[in-house]
């Protein structure tokens, strides 16, 4: 028998294995290669379990801001991402998140000139931070949402001004109608509560100035849409005189014959009937009924299509807080009125007595829980960049096609889905550079390929003509073949980025970093607006199947 099993004791097929006793000594441990190692202290093992812990599992502090026509306020919050996936197709997904802070609700402050006054929005922020107990550094992403006289291009230059010093860690997504419903019915809860009860709700976001309206149907929404009716179109001072009158304000009161001059007050009769002719205009299109005479000229957008009835109805907005009783304080304008008058409307046998009402979680600040999150991604390896002069890139919206890849591809649905996805993120396409992100499946044939390029050059044709640069990326491994074909079949004139095995979803932003060397990989930090409610266990069972998918 050699030395070694005479001298030495060994424990093999256990966590065990590689310790070793000799004659006379502690035990100790041998690597595979024989070499001597000592045991992890206690200290040395908590640390490395830490470090495990913490490659699959990622804190964030993130700021919310949303800036607004009457609103204004800030949210900071704490997320906590969690790795799915395996490999090149890994995600990080939000598994929980924690309200640090909820500013005040500032009424946005404007000058003499009707412009916002940045000075006393910026104490406002410093103030927020402060009271918070959180620094500028602290903070690792997040998001600022313009609305309404927000984006007039003197407002959003001074506010672009005011988060100057985030650049690079903030998303900043001016809101149109369709964005800002979008993000209402997200932010609110409404989608969640869909998703989770597999329900079909209408959710109705009435802000100061407009109300959104969006169709949502098991967790996706289908359509939106957007009125002049809002709370603060007219606002009184403290003794009843008018010191706001807008333009929607001054239609209604045209129509029904009514004087409104500033300085002076408005009769209570008055009042009243305009703010039933507002609740009447909502309650038409709550309702789904075509929209004529003056609810038809305050419309803003196309109307909800028909032809799918809510079960249900929810309210998000500022005067959402009034239909709740969650608020009861007098402001000087509409708000309390508007919810009054809703609330008579949904009880003894009034226009909405066939639709319940519910809750969805948030009200005025549905905009603002679309706090930023930080995903990071490395693509495949079969990716097709024409100039990676143009690397790194920032904040590139996503435009998230909603369209099945079947066997027969067809380049003009194709083109019509971006068309719509770029209308429901209020995107006008050929003047920045863009991301478009497509789930892929079956065979990566040259005839479908090429099909859906067609399909993408025919979807943004200003993008292509002002030789903008173009991110293409899919989560599949077709980047390369699809990049070629781009600019050496069709000699697309800008810069192409084609990037395979990324996971994206609507209301992703994106950074796109330089090459890897040697791998020849790209790292995606993906920046998603957050919103209200946990990622529920369908949606992980999603995402888990959709990183499984990927990686077959």
């Amino acid at each position: 028998m050699t030395e070694d099993y005479v001298g030495q004791q060994h424990t093999h097929g256990s966590e065990f294995a590689g310790m070793h006793r000799h004659d006379g000594e502690d035990p100790h441990w041998h690597d595979e290669f024989g070499e001597h190692f000592e045991p992890m202290s206690d200290d040395e093992a908590a640390a490395l379990e830490q470090y495990i812990w913490q490659t699959d599992n990622i804190a964030l502090t993130t700021v919310g801001v949303d800036i607004g026509s009457s609103t204004s306020h800030l949210m900071f919050s704490r997320v906590h991402l969690q790795r799915i996936g395996q490999n090149l197709a890994t995600r990080f997904v939000v598994v929980s998140r924690q309200t640090l802070y909820k500013s005040p609700i500032l009424l946005t402050p404007f000058t003499r000139e009707n412009t916002i006054d940045a000075e006393y929005l910026r104490q406002f922020v410093r103030d927020a931070y402060q009271e918070a107990g959180l620094a500028r550094e602290d903070i690792d992403t997040g998001a600022v949402i313009l609305t309404g006289e927000a984006l007039k291009r003197t407002n959003a230059r001074a506010i672009a001004d005011l988060f100057a010093e985030e650049s690079g860690k903030f998303v900043c997504a001016s809101a149109g109608h369709h964005l800002e419903a979008l993000l209402a019915a997200n932010g609110s809860g409404t989608v969640n509560r869909s998703r989770r009860d597999r329900q079909t709700l209408l959710n109705v976001d009435i802000g100061g100035g407009t109300t959104k309206l969006a169709l949502v149907q098991d967790g996706e929404i289908l359509a939106t849409a957007a009125v002049a009716v809002g709370g603060r179109l007219l606002v009184k001072d403290a003794e009843g005189r008018l010191v706001r009158i807008t333009d929607p304000a001054r239609q209604v009161a045209a129509h029904l014959g009514v004087t409104l001059t500033l300085g002076e007050p408005l009769g209570a009769e008055d009042e009243q009937r305009m703010v039933r002719t507002w609740v009447g205009v909502l309650t038409g299109l709550i309702r789904r009924e075509p929209p004529t005479g003056l609810a038809a000229e305050l419309m803003l957008t196309d109307p909800l299509p028909t032809g799918i009835e809510p079960q249900a109805v929810t309210f998000s907005g500022g005067v959402s807080e009034f239909l709740y009783f969650r608020e009861r304080g007098n402001y000087g304008d509409m708000g309390g009125a508007i919810a009054r008058e809703l609330r008579a409307a949904a009880r003894d046998n009034g226009p909405l007595v066939d639709l319940p009402i519910v809750d969805p979680g948030q009200g005025i600040r549905a905009t603002a829980i679309g706090a930023s999150q930080f995903t990071v991604q490395v693509s495949g390896t079969t990716i097709g960049i024409t100039n990676e002069a143009i690397l790194p890139l920032h904040n590139l919206p996503v435009l998230f096609p909603t369209i099945e890849l079947g066997d027969e591809i067809d380049p003009a649905e194709v083109a019509a889905a971006i068309r719509a996805a770029a209308t429901r993120l209020d995107l006008e396409e050929g003047e920045a550079p863009l991301a478009l992100a497509f789930r892929w499946s079956g065979d990566p044939a040259y005839r479908r390929v090429r099909a859906l390029v067609d399909g993408i050059c025919a979807g943004i044709p200003r993008t292509i003509a002002a030789g903008v640069p173009i991110a293409v990326l899919t989560d599949a491994d077709i980047g390369k073949s699809l990049g070629a074909i781009m600019k050496q079949e069709l000699a697309v004139p800008g810069e192409v980025l084609s990037i395979d095995g990324v996971l994206l979803q609507e209301f992703d932003f994106v950074d796109i970093g330089e090459v890897i060397r040697p791998a020849g990989a790209v790292p995606i930090v993906v920046k998603s607006l957050l919103f209200a409610g946990r990622m529920d266990r369908a949606s992980v069972k999603r995402a888990l199947l959709a990183a499984a998918k990927s990686l077959a």
